[in-house]
């Protein structure tokens, strides 16, 4: 096994680390059995265990019984009481951290409760891991040889109740151990900033004068650094700034419809791009695999995972599967018990598994984010393909869309998309034509409903101009951080909103 730095103590932690991931790649359900057993030995500490007779369970089956699968909104009651300072409701001890998330139907904000254990044993510990599987995979690696760059939100405390509010990101590079932020930029007061483009600014001046070889964050956060970077530089692509730069590491939003992007402003091979599946509630997959975009499913971070197929949830079935019973290409919604304090909770993704040995798998979209106007059961992971390979073929590039669905006359439906173009293509209709077809390929519901446009008419194609969803995401101080647009809006609200801001058509 090839892992650079073969004398340092931190080829030594890779090293071992690999070995453990091995092993729960070999042992799967073993490795899910201890973490079970762990979980409800701690959840016997708390006031959520004593409500829940978790001193009477033995079992899996016991454990389904004694707790319901919980939504955010089900969960809060819970939440808020550590909020207000009060210990062991969830796990045991106090909370001094919440990860601010996107909203729900009861707050604009989602606040999930992050505890010393999720901290260590999930969070950093997947960053690490993101970091060993690289390293693993390309043993030649130069990276330690410069710094990292991290993109962060903001945060911001609560001296009544003293706990800290703030993306996820923000809160993990507050508690970075020294030796970490030694070596990334920028310095933390910069990073930690709320005020979005003023910290753009600061952030750029360091690191024009950085040996940036690695980068974080989410890509359409990260191009918009980048532009700010050539404007100030006068470069004419990021390498002419960082030419030791070799690695993105990733997450939080599909990288499909932003490859094209990152290649103009990185125009070498080799750069790698390195995906990790990660969340306020936890860190969930890692991408293992040189020539595969699939992730492997991480089990020894402190995380029980359920599963129930998106089919039967739909029907308002809530019974969930153990990990041992899953099975290729169905699609589930996913249900975690953490070290954080969240039991049989939906974190609201869908995922389908690509392989079961070991175990990996795409994330395909929300439970929210999907359009069903007249049963065409459109889905995240169809419009991503289709913006993917349309872009390829027309030559240009999306910085970010939202779709909907509307009714007109006689209960015929339409979709209508809001795109923002970062290169447009020649012609935008045709742009939409291939995308439908693409969507037909892809989706026999969708193609059945479009035949003939008896109940599902063409989609209808709205240019945004630059900055537009920007703006949306700043009248709703989601600017920055981990917050995104979402593709696909079953609702309206989100997409009338954008188009209430100036469009062009």
């Amino acid at each position: 096994m090839k892992i650079p730095f073969k004398n340092s103590f931190l080829s030594w932690m890779m090293r071992k680390r690999i070995y453990q991931i091995d092993f729960f790649r070999d042992n799967p359900n073993q490795v899910q059995d201890k973490v079970f057993q762990y979980l409800i030995e701690n959840g016997k500490l708390t006031n959520f265990g004593a409500e829940h007779n978790f001193l009477e369970i033995d079992s899996y089956s016991d454990f389904t019984k004694n707790i319901p699968v919980r939504t955010y909104e089900q969960m809060f009651p819970y939440i808020e009481k550590t909020r207000k300072g009060e210990r062991d409701v969830l796990w045991p001890g106090k909370v001094k951290m919440f990860a601010k998330s996107s909203g729900t139907t009861n707050d604009r904000s989602k606040y999930i409760p992050i505890t010393e254990e999720s901290l260590k044993s999930c969070h950093f510990k997947g960053g690490k891991d993101m970091l060993s599987l690289y390293c693993n995979n390309f043993p030649s690696t130069r990276i330690f040889n410069g710094k990292g760059l991290m993109l962060g939100g903001s945060k911001e405390s609560n001296r009544n109740f003293q706990f800290t509010d703030g993306d996820l990101s923000a809160l993990l590079i507050d508690n970075f151990p020294f030796w970490v932020n030694m070596h990334r930029v920028p310095d933390l007061e910069t990073v930690l900033m709320k005020d979005w483009d003023k910290k753009l600014d600061k952030m750029c001046n360091q690191a024009l004068n950085s040996n940036v070889t690695n980068i974080t964050g989410v890509p359409s956060w990260m191009l918009v650094l980048f532009h700010r970077m050539i404007e100030k530089s006068g470069a004419k692509n990021i390498l002419e700034i960082w030419p030791n730069l070799e690695l993105f590491m990733h997450g939080g939003v599909n990288f499909g419809p932003y490859i094209n992007q990152f290649e103009r402003f990185i125009p070498s091979e080799k750069m790698n791009y390195l995906e990790g599946y990660n969340a306020s509630e936890g860190f969930f997959g890692i991408q293992d695999q040189k020539d595969s975009k699939d992730l492997l499913l991480m089990l020894d971070y402190g995380i029980f995972y359920e599963f129930i197929p998106l089919s039967e949830y739909n029907n308002g079935e809530m019974k969930a599967m153990p990990l041992a019973d899953v099975k290729l290409n169905e699609v589930y919604i996913l249900v975690i018990s953490t070290n954080g304090g969240l039991w049989r909770y939906i974190i609201g993704d869908t995922i389908r598994f690509t392989s079961l040995n070991p175990y990996r798998i795409k994330v395909v979209g929300r439970t929210k984010s999907f359009l069903n106007s007249v049963g065409e059961e459109l889905i995240v992971e169809n419009t991503e393909i289709a913006v993917e390979e349309c872009s390829l073929i027309h030559k240009c590039s999306i910085s970010d869309y939202i779709a909907t669905s509307i009714f007109l006359e006689d209960g015929v439906a339409q979709h209508k998309w809001i795109i923002e173009f970062e290169i447009e293509p020649n012609s935008k209709k045709e742009f939409m034509k291939d995308v439908d077809k693409k969507l037909r390929e892809i989706n026999s519901d969708y193609d059945a409903k479009r035949s003939g446009g008896v109940c599902l008419l063409p989609p209808e194609i709205i240019v945004a101009e630059k900055g537009q969803f920007a703006e949306w995401l700043r009248n709703n101080e989601r600017l920055g951080g981990q917050y995104k647009v979402p593709r696909l809006d079953n609702s309206s609200k989100i997409f009338t909103d954008i188009l209430k801001l100036k469009t062009t058509y």
